[in-house]
């Protein structure tokens, strides 16, 4: 490390303002060190190789008159060089489109359309979602894998294209999303909205040179960007990629041969984990089914060891956000002293706007303002304290993409973005969160019914993998996803089949009903026989099954 960057480390937070101050920072201050590769050891980059090939990159780019400004476009799953792909683009002034690997071939084509891509780099697994209009609207296309040309427009090859160095104000990424409320927008993140993460993240948990993440979000979501992909490069760390989709037998090799300490996860994984391995091996146990009864504290330390140590024994920091953890798992969690913590956020904060440290959760609570950020709540009512989460700070999107109309219904004119979730503080600046504004049903009485918190009771009855709940008419409807080895659709012919059904629908409502206020008590349950669909997060996409009759 030269003299200038040794004497800049202590000083990083004001002088990173834009991701091409970080590129230069980074690369120069951790060159030899090793910042990204597959569990295996392949595509691996030192922060040296990774300029390179950057620059390597940018400069064939420009050669087809790819400018700052000139939108590129990045669908793959995660890999390192996913991140090559990012940083040939964004220190020079390009903007990029994060595209979900599991986006179908009409979302694909939509979102190239509505931000004007020219260029996409792509994995040969998504290539097949490529439609030949696409394919002739871009200039080039550059597969991932191995940065070689799929398609290059031979007419543009004339050209040079103009760089620039952005400002932290300028456009960098257009973060596309449904969410669970349908109708795509596309999110306009600046250089400072996500420099501003970082250093929230900085102020919340400490990372160094020695930290290993190991990255299974999609990289395409602004949660695992923040965290697992620039955090890392500010810290100077290095992230390992699995080649496999992460299924949990594969997710815990990897842990082992990694032995990760830092790692970014959805509710839905650790809950599975709790469900499917934890609950099982105590019920299974009459040692533990006893501890389980008199000594639960001590019952929790012990499985919450043992569960540290499957995860590599090397853990300093479980960051979970995306959507609301399971009340029932965060106790467990909060009582093994496991390494968690819990953020919540949005796209358009890019994304974290409060987070609880490792050590600080408060079971329920998704913890206090994130570095920099501030939070209030509008139209509070008095009788609950729950109000509109009203959030402002360097983390608050520029607007949506060619949305106008949106953009002044979503920001107000002194700088504040609505959230539209609902929840409450306590007296110590605590954030809960009660529900989306648009998901909340109001009662018979005028009661206010938070589905997602009937939700988190169907989803501790053994068996129960998914759950949505929905008003038809005027009943509360619960749609419940067993999981298939409690109800195995295969034998629908069989005679005792629906009259087996029937009796889990009726004893799933029955518990329901019993752990629920009189308000929120459900009068039908419908079984679904396929998966619920759901965004990149995990969240269920609620407006696919709201309307359904």
């Amino acid at each position: 490390m030269n003299g200038f960057y040794r004497r800049l480390t202590t000083n990083r937070e004001n002088y990173i303002t834009t991701l091409a101050k970080l590129f230069d920072y980074s690369t120069a201050a951790f060159e030899n060190r090793t910042l990204s590769q597959y569990v295996d050891g392949s595509q691996k980059y030192t922060y040296a190789s990774f300029r390179h090939k950057c620059l390597e990159l940018s400069h064939l780019m420009s050669r087809f008159n790819i400018s700052a400004g000139d939108k590129v476009a990045i669908m793959s799953q995660n890999m390192p060089n996913w991140t090559v792909a990012m940083f040939s683009c964004v220190p020079f002034g390009r903007v990029i489109v994060p595209v979900l690997p599991d986006s179908s071939e009409n979302e694909l084509t939509n979102i190239l359309s509505h931000s004007s891509s020219k260029v996409i780099f792509i994995s040969e697994r998504c290539l097949p979602k490529l439609s030949r209009e696409s394919m002739d609207k871009l200039t080039l296309i550059i597969n991932i894998e191995d940065f070689k040309l799929i398609k290059a427009d031979e007419d543009s090859f004339t050209c040079e294209g103009t760089l620039k160095e952005p400002q932290p104000d300028d456009l960098t990424a257009i973060f596309y999303t449904s969410g669970t409320s349908g109708n795509a927008k596309g999110v306009m993140l600046s250089h400072r909205n996500l420099c501003s993460n970082i250093i929230a993240a900085a102020h919340a948990q400490k990372a160094g040179q020695r930290d290993r993440w190991l990255s299974i979000l999609p990289m395409g979501h602004t949660y695992e960007m923040a965290f697992s992909l620039l955090y890392p490069i500010y810290a100077g760390g290095c992230v390992y990629y699995i080649q496999k989709p992460p299924t949990p037998s594969i997710l815990m090799d990897a842990m082992k041969k990694v032995r990760p300490t830092i790692m970014c996860s959805v509710p839905l994984i650790i809950e599975k984990v709790y469900r499917t391995s934890i609950v099982p091996t105590i019920d299974k146990s009459r040692i533990l089914s006893w501890m389980k009864v008199h000594t639960p504290k001590l019952l929790c330390r012990l499985v919450g060891r043992r569960l540290y140590k499957t995860m590599g024994g090397k853990l300093r920091f479980f960051g979970i956000g995306g959507s609301k953890l399971d009340s029932t798992v965060e106790d467990f969690l909060n009582k093994a002293k496991f390494p968690y913590a819990i953020g919540y956020g949005l796209t358009e904060t890019a994304p974290l706007i409060s987070n609880a440290c490792v050590g600080k959760t408060v079971v329920g609570s998704c913890g206090v303002p994130a570095y920099g950020v501030e939070i209030k709540l509008d139209n509070i009512d008095p009788q609950t304290g729950e109000g509109e989460i009203v959030v402002r700070g360097d983390n608050v999107m520029l607007g949506y993409f060619r949305d106008p109309i949106r953009t002044r219904g979503s920001l107000t004119p002194d700088g504040w973005l609505r959230t539209n979730d609902l929840g409450v503080m306590d007296k110590k600046g605590r954030l809960y969160i009660k529900g989306r504004l648009g998901n909340m049903i109001v009662g018979p009485s005028g009661e206010n019914i938070y589905p997602e918190e009937i939700e988190q009771v169907i989803n501790n009855y053994s068996g129960v993998n998914d759950s949505l709940v929905v008003k038809r008419g005027d009943k509360l409807v619960a749609l419940i996803k067993f999981d298939d080895k409690v109800i195995n659709w295969d034998q629908a012919r069989e005679d005792k089949f629906f009259e087996e059904l029937e009796a889990k629908k009726k004893a799933v409502m029955d518990y329901i009903n019993k752990h629920v206020s009189k308000a929120s008590k459900v009068n039908d349950v419908e079984v679904m026989k396929e998966p619920f669909e759901k965004t990149a997060t995990q969240k269920i996409r609620r407006f696919l099954y709201k309307d359904k009759e």
